[in-house]
């Protein structure tokens, strides 16, 4: 089989991203004529910027969902990580090192959902929702909603200026893909989550400890939320309290539509790049052709119905229980 036809999921919506892209320049063009190139420029920068934290989380709920789980906290965590990591740099702490006291912090919340999951064998989708209103909430009585101003003048874009801020940014998000990507194709470990997705029983007889994976998944979905959360944070001057509001229905969404199935075993992050990408333009697309951005939500609903409907279509294997 070829590689088009082993990613022509991934391939289409990759074909749907470019023709919202192609719709934002049509009507650049049309309103603003030769000048419409530079706004393109500058509209297509600023979307894939906002979308390089969603993909470092996007990349985590992959793999958690390839291993047939699920992880609706990652918007919460990102939330949490980055006011500690603003305060920590309020506090003194060299924005570069706030990077692993993040990634730590984030783990440990995935460790908390991944020991309650695969040790204690509750479902992913109540831990995970229980853990996100725990976080939520806690986050909005310990701040009241407060963002955190100012933090030191070497924070915002690393001191580097916003050319060098943003491209360490989009490096630092490629990056992450890129040493995943890598890690799925070329490490044994990295196709762990994919047998544990498609078959854990198989999986346990073949000498893998299914329960291992699940919960060392979540750690790394939690530890990408804080180097989601760092990226997130050092772009903006004020660190809001929901910088991650909605991000877990972003992540989720990016990750079913490109490809990733539902009932797990399959998908790739090359699908999630691109359901990300897709995503990201929805709004500056309504908002060139003249329509409110309240209806990019009903666009993604929209999308996500079309990609579940497809996943409908795939053969549907016997779930089999988790085990140790």
């Amino acid at each position: 089989m070829t590689w088009t036809a082993r990613h022509k999921r991934e391939l289409g919506v990759l074909a749907a991203a470019v023709a919202l892209l192609a719709t934002q320049l049509v009507a650049l063009l049309a309103r603003h004529g030769s000048a419409a190139l530079g706004q393109f420029r500058d509209q297509l920068l600023n979307s894939t910027l906002d979308a390089a934290p969603l993909l470092v989380v996007a990349v985590g709920v992959t793999l958690v969902m390839v291993a047939r789980q699920i992880d609706i906290s990652v918007g919460s965590q990102m939330s949490v990580l980055a006011i500690v990591v603003a305060m920590l740099a309020r506090a003194g702490v060299p924005t570069m090192g706030t990077l692993p006291q993040a990634v730590l912090l984030g783990a440990a919340f995935g460790a908390v959902n991944g020991s309650l999951v695969a040790l204690a064998r509750l479902p992913a989708v109540v831990v995970t929702l229980a853990t996100m209103m725990i976080l939520r909430q806690s986050l909005t009585w310990a701040r009241g909603g407060a963002w955190v101003d100012a933090p030191p003048s070497g924070f915002q874009w690393l001191g580097l200026g916003q050319a060098g801020g943003t491209a360490v940014v989009l490096l630092a998000a490629g990056a992450v893909f890129v040493a995943a990507t890598w890690a799925t194709h070329r490490l044994a470990a990295g196709r762990t989550p994919y047998a544990v997705g498609s078959d854990a029983e198989a999986a346990r007889l073949a000498g893998i400890r299914p329960a291992a994976v699940v919960f060392w998944l979540f750690v790394l979905a939690g530890g990408l939320c804080g180097v989601g959360a760092w990226l997130a944070a050092i772009v903006t001057v004020q660190v809001p309290t929901n910088v991650g509001e909605g991000k877990e229905l972003m992540a989720i969404a990016a990750v079913v539509v490109g490809g990733t199935s539902v009932t797990g075993g399959r998908g790739t992050l090359f699908g999630t790049v691109v359901g990300v990408l897709l995503l990201a333009n929805v709004r500056p697309t309504l908002s060139f052709v003249g329509l409110p951005s309240d209806w990019e939500k009903v666009a993604h609903g929209l999308i996500i119905l079309v990609a579940v409907a497809i996943e409908g279509t795939a053969p549907r294997r016997r779930l089999v229980g988790l085990r140790a």
